[in-house]
């Protein structure tokens, strides 16, 4: 076997790119090779030996019995000479190789060979990420360049974490494995600048684009997943996720087994499951809570760990009035209103959060009156007097004192930062928002 062959052979091992699409490149390439040198001809074809790697040029003749064109006819008499099996009309295929043909042939199967194994080699970098792709790959920290930074995917391939992709909390040095989220995979368009005549000038096929993140909410999905068997195998379901990339998550789940707790299942066996994910995270606290087509219960597992008296729901405008203890509502609300924010994206409802002292002054709550109601044309029971209007939503504040913050979306923020010691309950109103939850 020729020298050529075995380094074909070596390079389909070592790369994966196999042997025989190497070889129709470089037939092709040599053929083109041939109509350069010595003059186009449409019917040539070259052949290369799989065992030897010689090449051989074959121009394909049809049997005439007068020759009019040499270069695309053959006599009969000459074609028999090759075999006596060919007849009128058929197709010759008659050696043409010039003398100092291989020559020729040996320079250019050598450019051949390293683009085509750099084109190949792009190709599988697409498929397998590709496959990975609303999935997580594994990542080490290379450097940084400028404000984003630099990583190596699997061993394959160098990527940038772009700025907008990255936790600001989180801060990395070169060699630390990371995991990411792979967003997106597309083929790179060259972008080469045009020539006078208005083609593009080739600079070689570029290689696959990969958009990862570490601030996708789906990164906490995908790890969740990958540490909880009974998600992989479909007994435990992730319903919901809320993320604050870097601060915290909330993760609602609901198990299809009635024997198997999902919360349980996905908390671990003395947290192990969802500390090894608080460590991938780099210490962002983690919330599961157990899912509920009741949407009363499902608000108050959302916004533990607070304790909850009384989920008003009202299903036509997806708004809830929740009342909590008087020395609960700033664990409800959470720090900078995070709590509430997070559960009222995890839900899909609009939250009201009132203690209990509000509750009986903006309401008339009285000690009968808390539980869970619910709009009567939904099919379920109503504990209150019926509320109309927005206005009856909110409670009414006079002077300086007054206070409310409406909660609609991602851009919604808190002014101030609660503390327990230094809050008045009496002065509080907040509307939760999740018009932009996703």
């Amino acid at each position: 076997m020729s020298e050529l062959m075995l380094s074909l052979e070596q390079i389909e091992k070592e790369k994966g790119i196999s042997k025989d699409v190497i070889i129709d490149s470089i037939e092709k390439g040599i053929c083109d090779a041939y109509n350069k040198y010595y003059g186009k001809n449409e019917n040539a074809t070259v052949h290369m030996n799989r065992e030897t790697g010689e090449m051989e040029v074959f121009a394909d003749k049809t049997v005439v019995e007068a020759v009019t064109d040499d270069s695309l006819e053959i006599s009969l008499e000459k074609a028999r000479m090759i075999s006596k099996r060919y007849e009128l009309g058929d197709i010759v295929p008659v050696p043409v190789t010039p003398k100092d043909f291989g020559r020729i042939a040996a320079q250019h199967a050598r450019s051949i060979i390293i683009q085509k194994i750099k084109e190949e080699e792009k190709r599988l970098l697409y498929e397998y990420f590709y496959q990975k792709e609303k999935d997580i790959v594994t990542g080490v920290v290379q450097r940084y360049v400028g404000n984003n930074i630099s990583i190596n995917l699997d061993d394959k391939m160098d990527v940038l974490l772009m700025e907008s992709e990255q936790v600001k909390t989180e801060h990395y040095r070169p060699k630390d494995r990371i995991k990411l989220y792979v967003v997106g995979v597309k083929q790179a368009v060259n972008d080469a600048p045009e020539s006078t005549e208005g083609k593009k000038k080739s600079k070689g096929a570029k290689g696959p684009k990969v958009i990862v993140s570490r601030t996708h909410k789906d990164l906490v999905k995908r790890l969740l997943e990958k540490e909880v068997t009974e998600i992989a195998d479909g007994t435990v379901e992730i319903k919901s996720i809320s993320r604050e990339p870097g601060s915290r998550s909330k993760i609602a789940v609901w198990s299809t087994d009635p024997n198997v707790d999902a919360l349980g299942a996905c908390v671990g066996k003395n947290g192990n499951r969802v500390n090894n994910i608080v460590d991938d995270l780099f210490g962002e606290k983690i919330d599961i809570i157990n899912w509920d087509e009741n949407p009363a219960i499902y608000i108050e597992n959302a916004l533990s760990p607070s304790e909850v008296l009384s989920v008003r729901v009202n299903q036509e405008d997806k708004s809830a009035k929740v009342v909590v203890p008087d020395d609960k509502l700033s664990l409800a609300i959470g720090k900078e209103g995070q709590n509430a924010r997070l559960a009222a994206r995890l839900t899909g409802y609009k939250i009201d959060i009132k203690s209990e002292s509000q509750a009986r002054e903006a309401y008339g709550y009285g000690d009968d009156d808390y539980g869970y109601g619910y709009d009567d044309e939904d099919g379920y029971r109503d504990d209150y007097d019926d509320y109309d209007g927005e206005e009856e939503y909110r409670d009414d504040y006079d002077g300086e004192e007054e206070y409310r913050d409406d909660y609609d979306g991602e851009d919604a923020g808190y002014e101030e930062e609660y503390d327990d010691e230094e809050y008045d309950d009496e002065d509080y109103q907040d509307d939760y928002d999740d018009s932009d939850k996703d």
